[in-house]
């Protein structure tokens, strides 16, 4: 897996190169393809490129994606690239979503406490940290037009038929990993789910010409 990125965090670096594109089936490519369809386009046009990625309460998927995309985005050198996540309502960032970026080698701080935290996640020293709460999709923080919606939940595509602003509406739902919450399972499971979307990620945007 070769890139001409902005060099990552090196523990995220250990991380990508244990990716393996091969273990993405053919149907799993069919679905990530209107994405990738979506970013060349934009870049192709030199305009750019918003992804709001979005689930039920935006806690857990929903971030992981958005992380991903935009390390993924840096990994390649695609230019112009602003992810963004939100919910049909908004929680809580998980604990666990953050530890698990933070063990795949993300620096996290907390810089606000309270019921629905905000984080600031890096991942390269000199990029913008990415700041990680829960908010809904159509909140002030997110884009209200020009960008493409990427329902990261099957309850989240099916409950919210209509995303205002958006360009177009992609479905790529992964398996929830709050399923394991509270059992021996949820720290692996967690990283499963991670890497899954990390892999997947990385795989759009291998993908994009520039």
């Amino acid at each position: 897996m070769t890139s001409t990125q902005t060099a990552l965090f090196p523990e995220i670096e250990k991380v990508i190169h244990r990716f393996n594109f091969e273990t993405i089936s053919e149907e799993r490519k069919h679905i990530l393809q209107p994405l990738i369809d979506f970013i060349q386009s934009k870049a192709n046009n030199k305009q750019e490129i918003r992804l709001n990625l979005i689930c039920t309460h935006n806690s857990r998927r929903s971030h992981l994606s958005q992380v991903w995309a935009q390390t993924a985005a840096t990994y390649y050198d695609i230019k112009n690239v602003f992810c963004y996540s939100g919910g049909t309502e908004a929680t809580a960032l998980f604990p666990m979503a953050a530890q698990t970026l933070a063990k795949q080698g993300f620096q996290i701080k907390t810089i606000a406490e309270g019921n629905n935290p905000i984080y600031a996640i890096k991942y390269t020293e000199n990029a913008h940290p990415i700041i990680g709460f829960s908010k809904t999709f159509d909140s002030e923080f997110n884009p209200q037009s020009e960008f493409a919606a990427i329902m990261t939940c099957s309850s989240a595509d099916q409950g919210c038929p209509f995303i205002g602003g958006a360009e177009k509406r992609i479905p790529i739902t992964f398996e929830d990993p709050k399923a394991f919450d509270n059992t021996p399972q949820q720290a692996e499971k967690y990283e499963e789910r991670s890497i899954q979307i990390g892999t997947e990620l990385l795989y759009v945007f291998s993908q994009i010409q520039k």
